[in-house]
């Protein structure tokens, strides 16, 4: 089963939520890590990809939207609604719900904000994750 760790955010403001996000995958690839994102949608995908290119003037993480047709693979994916055949890494999930994917990762990161109803689902996750015997941290930023 994968190690799960959940990044509960204080603050509420989705700038601090992009932020932790970009942080999160940037030290995954300095680390040299493969991640792949899974968001809520394709437009919260197209989203993170132009973020991840603008994130910082000194930094470059190589990615891209998913695909299984691009070889080789950068590695930070991006996608939505698929399954990532040849992930087994990070999964980043950003979406509201556990991917039925998430066994294949070693290591599944949850960023979790102030907001309320996101904390809700959050902790939605989390009671899934516990259910399945998975090993859980909890990091209070």
């Amino acid at each position: 089963m994968p190690k799960i760790d959940f990044y509960i955010l204080a603050d509420s403001a989705e700038s601090a939520h992009r932020q932790l996000i970009c942080r999160l995958v940037e030290k995954a690839y300095q680390q040299k890590h493969q991640v792949y994102i899974q968001t809520q949608s394709q437009r919260a995908a197209e989203q993170l990809n132009q973020l991840l290119w603008t994130y910082r003037d000194d930094s470059f993480i190589p990615h891209n939207l998913y695909s299984e047709t691009l070889k080789p693979l950068p590695p930070i994916q991006i996608g939505f609604n698929q399954n990532p055949q040849d992930h087994r890494d990070i999964l980043l999930n950003l979406s509201d719900d556990v991917p039925s994917f998430y066994p294949q990762f070693s290591r599944i990161l949850e960023v979790v904000s102030g907001d309320p109803v996101q904390q809700s689902k959050a902790r939605d996750r989390f009671r899934f994750y516990r259910e399945n015997n998975c090993e859980m941290t909890t990091h209070k930023i």
